[in-house]
């Protein structure tokens, strides 16, 4: 079975949820930037949460469809069209053989993910198919997607239609979006003037914003604690000797611009961080457009940790609904 891409939309490429164990070779994980997203699609569609599908970023795809399967698109909002008819989002659709799937303008959010029931079944590199186009890895040749791609998809049986994740379990970044932050190893070498008001001020998304990072602007400029630089850092007061960058890390380059580091970010370099956005809230930080307002706030290790425990009571709560 597969499908053709008629037109690529905007950045689309193959993601699942990544190729954990590889990031101290600087190979990141990678994957689906909204792994709840991912997720709830391949549910819908019977599948293993893991299975390959289609990530896009503000425009959608088109896509003709070569044998008949089901389909959901979750994430971001954004109409949904079936030879030109409505169907739902976060809904089980099927579709024929010879049908156009093709989306309209934007409505929120930034990411949609297409789920097909049997999974898209491009080979597995370092066993996963997510796309890391920076390393040419996996995903269809390790690119975006372009017109007259056929992509492969597995096996898999026609479910249901009409299956939905309820509107409460959709979860998105609020207006502005709440981003939690668990400050870290070089969080002392801000004064404590610039601590507050890095969570005082508003910030906003800057253009630059993609996969491997998101940069926000709007806040002051940050002060740091004068010391003499150490022997291998450069001359700015942000850089540091070499360290390694967890996920969702939060550098600072000069103390003007926060930049969050995302799936696709490097595993370390020369600037130092403030912290971490929680686990829980990085999957809001996919649904961002530019210019999006957004407020840091402080959390300890508790608080984070309740907050991951309560993003995996919200995957049970729709493997429960979804059967």
């Amino acid at each position: 079975m597969t499908f053709e891409i008629v037109k690529p939309g905007l950045a689309t490429t193959v993601q699942d949820l990544g190729r954990p164990g590889y990031f101290h070779l600087g190979i990141p994980e990678g994957g689906a930037m909204d792994r709840l997203a991912l997720r709830a699609a391949n549910l819908l569609v019977g599948n293993d949460e893991g299975a390959a599908g289609l990530e896009a970023v503000f425009m959608g795809p088109e896509i003709r469809f070569g044998a008949d399967m089901s389909v959901a698109i979750t994430g971001a909002e954004l109409p949904v069209l079936l030879d030109g008819d409505t169907r739902e989002t976060w809904t089980t659709f099927d579709v024929k053989a010879g049908q156009t799937l093709s989306f309209g303008f934007l409505k929120e959010g930034a990411r949609i993910y297409i789920a097909f029931s049997g999974g898209i079944d491009t080979p597995l590199a370092l066993g996963s198919r997510a796309t890391y186009a920076i390393g040419a890895l996996g995903g269809f040749e390790g690119r975006p997607l372009a017109a007259g791609d056929k992509l492969p998809v597995g096996q898999g049986a026609i479910v249901a239609e009409g299956r939905t994740v309820p509107d409460a379990l959709r979860r998105g970044p609020g207006k502005p979006a709440d981003l939690r932050v668990l400050p870290g190893l070089y969080w002392h070498r801000l004064t404590e003037k610039s601590q507050n008001a890095f969570f005082d001020d508003d910030w906003k998304v800057a253009p630059e914003a993609d996969r491997m990072g998101y940069r926000f602007r709007g806040g002051q400029p940050m002060e740091f604690v004068d010391r003499p630089q150490p022997f291998g850092a450069g001359s700015d007061p942000s850089n540091i000797v070499d360290g390694c960058y967890s996920y969702g890390s939060i550098q600072v380059p000069g103390g003007l611009e926060p930049i969050v580091l995302h799936r696709d970010a490097v595993s370390g370099g020369g600037y130092f961080t403030l912290g971490a956005i929680i686990s829980a809230d990085m999957d809001l930080i996919g649904q961002l457009q530019p210019n999006s307002a957004v407020k840091f706030r402080r959390v300890n290790m508790e608080q984070a940790l309740a907050a991951r425990a309560e993003r995996k009571k919200t995957l049970v709560q729709i493997r429960q609904v979804l059967g």
